[in-house]
């Protein structure tokens, strides 16, 4: 552990960062260049003693918990996060299974699409991140548990709200047949994940067409251009569905958008001003 070189790097991350990045007020006394120890501290969910031990290289060695906390507080690329573990005498742990953590770089993009529906999903379809829109277009991610927020599990184990398939969406068939290829060539990308193998067991034994589709053996799959969803409140809205691989974190971008001036760009308006309220249902 580099104590000196690590208390440079971190004040120097810390400097270039502005409070307002990071949703912090700026404050009519801020004689500091970029954010204060004790925001970043608060920020990693650590305490303010500690990581301004850090800062004078008087600190013991950090834990993995604690240099992923910083790496997120600090919002550090890649590069830096590994560069900072490496500071700590701790390097990065290799990875078995699928990356859950989203950059922040993406995060921001989810959230400049005001106009689109957008997520981030996992090599195994764990939606990781989305939008205002997307939730108020599928569901409040949010307010579901983690296992519920996979889409294969769901087209294939439900729930099936209204007695919809995936929310609805035109393309279920087609969809629970990608999967299920995505699904394969990720298990062998990731053998020894635990979480993979469970989840393909599960699939397995609650669904006869996904063990159909699994004994096929193939593995790939077209992407779909269009869609339509079956919206409760709104009714059906028919968009365009774009996918971005990020490939490093074996990840992507699905990005759902309406043709300007059709009925489906304003049932999106009307779903941004209405959110996840539940309008049919009486308080």
């Amino acid at each position: 552990m580099d104590r000196r070189e690590l208390a440079n790097f971190l004040r120097s991350r810390r400097e270039r960062i502005t409070p307002a990045e990071v949703g912090l007020p700026i404050g009519p006394r801020r004689r500091t260049p970029g954010l204060r120890r004790e925001e970043v501290a608060q920020l990693a969910f650590i305490s303010t003693e500690y990581y301004t031990r850090l800062e004078q290289a008087r600190a013991p060695h950090p834990s993995y918990e604690v240099l992923a906390g910083l790496a997120r507080a600090l919002r550090l690329s890649d590069a830096e996060r590994d560069h900072l573990h490496h500071l700590a005498g701790a390097p990065p742990l290799p990875s078995a299974g699928p990356s859950r953590a989203v950059r922040q770089s993406i995060l921001d993009l989810l959230h400049r699409l005001p106009q689109a529906a957008a997520t981030v999903t996992s090599a195994t379809f764990e939606v990781l991140a989305w939008n205002d829109l997307a939730a108020a277009l599928m569901e409040d991610f949010s307010a579901v548990p983690r296992r519920d927020r996979n889409l294969v599990r769901r087209v294939f184990l439900g729930p099936h709200t209204h007695g919809q398939r995936l929310y609805g969406v035109s393309d279920a068939d087609a969809f629970a047949r990608r999967s299920t290829q995505r699904l394969r060539a990720a298990a062998a990308r990731y053998p020894d994940d635990a979480e993979v193998a469970e989840l393909v067991a599960e699939l397995l034994d609650g669904s006869e067409e996904f063990t159909r589709l699994w004994e096929s053996h193939d593995v790939s799959a077209e992407p779909t251009l269009r869609k339509t969803f079956q919206h409760p409140l709104v009714g059906p809205v028919t968009v365009n569905c774009d996918v971005l691989d990020i490939t490093d974190r074996d990840q992507q971008v699905v990005i759902y958008t309406a043709v300007p001036g059709s009925p489906s760009e304003e049932a999106l308006r009307l779903l941004s001003v209405i959110g996840t309220q539940r309008m049919d249902v009486t308080h």
